[in-house]
């Protein structure tokens, strides 16, 4: 159901990228801004490991130096039937984690010592087999599909601004009607993110989901997750926004109004879902 979701979420999206492309740069700023951003994004996906790991320092561990964390690794991995990831660890009091590669076969994850000191060992295995799970669905490539389209309607509507500013008017059916392109220009990013972050937290349910599943009680999972809450309140990262989303949970995470904005559902909610899941299983 979720994949299912995700597909027609991603379609929005593309039709969206059509419209935008019509309304605000016509065919040829559709294929210019189309192609800029699939450079952009496909440099990033097929470097993004390097990059993200390279961004917080993580440094790879061995299974003689992290045997428990290896153990874990391994066997979620092999109910997964996904090769053995890499394993790295970030020095941070923030309890947090996060999957990167661009398939199965390049995967890496990464845990700060945060999190190794906050979680028991079962409800560090609800972790990794959430993070297991974005390998497996392969949750990489799609937020890079995603953030490739919103990122052309992103340059369209740039192109589009400065083209009113200096009087180009655009080229779509709009031509005539400067007001009408503005509006276009200012709403067609904002649904496109909207889109987006939708998609990122329907991968956070389905891996949740998944995660459970290969960790064998959802309620693993819950408190894990009710835990890192409070955790990241008590000690914040400094993380960069562009790579929110790849985190287990979300360094700015918190009743407010950016929430919004977030990459990622509720603790609530994902611990709500969670809960229901152990109950139909007989699980207490």
């Amino acid at each position: 159901m979720s994949a299912l979701k995700t597909g027609i979420l991603m379609f929005a999206i593309f039709v969206l990228l059509l419209f935008a492309g019509e309304m605000l740069g016509g065919q040829q700023g559709l294929i210019i801004a189309f192609v800029l951003a699939l450079a952009i994004n496909g440099f990033a996906y097929w470097f993004s490991d390097k990059m993200i790991l390279a961004i917080y320092h993580a440094h790879e561990v061995t299974a003689e130096q992290t045997p428990r964390l290896h153990a874990i690794v391994r066997t979620l991995a092999e109910r997964a039937n996904l090769p053995m990831p890499k394993v790295y660890v970030i020095e941070s009091q923030n309890p947090n984690a996060f999957a990167t590669g661009r398939d199965p076969k390049h995967a890496a994850v990464a845990v700060t010592t945060g999190i190794l000191k906050l979680l028991s060992e079962d409800q560090l295995s609800g972790v990794i087999g959430h993070e297991l799970a974005h390998v497996e669905h392969r949750d990489i490539l799609i937020s890079t599909v995603a953030a490739t389209i919103a990122g052309t309607i992103s340059f369209l509507a740039t192109m589009a601004r400065w083209s009113l500013i200096f009087g180009g008017g655009g080229r779509g059916r709009n031509r005539g009607n400067p007001l009408a392109l503005l509006v276009i220009s200012i709403i067609a990013p904002l649904v496109a993110l909207f889109i987006q972050l939708w998609i990122s937290r329907t991968r956070e349910y389905a891996a949740d989901a998944r995660g459970a599943q290969l960790a064998q009680n959802p309620l693993l999972l819950a408190r894990a997750l009710q835990r890192l809450e409070r955790g990241v309140e008590l000690a914040p990262a400094q993380v960069s926004p562009a790579t929110e989303h790849m985190f287990i949970v979300s360094p700015f995470s918190g009743k407010t109004i950016l929430s919004a904005f977030s990459t990622h559902p509720s603790i609530e909610d994902r611990v709500a879902r969670l809960e229901k899941m152990a109950e139909e299983e007989g699980i207490r």
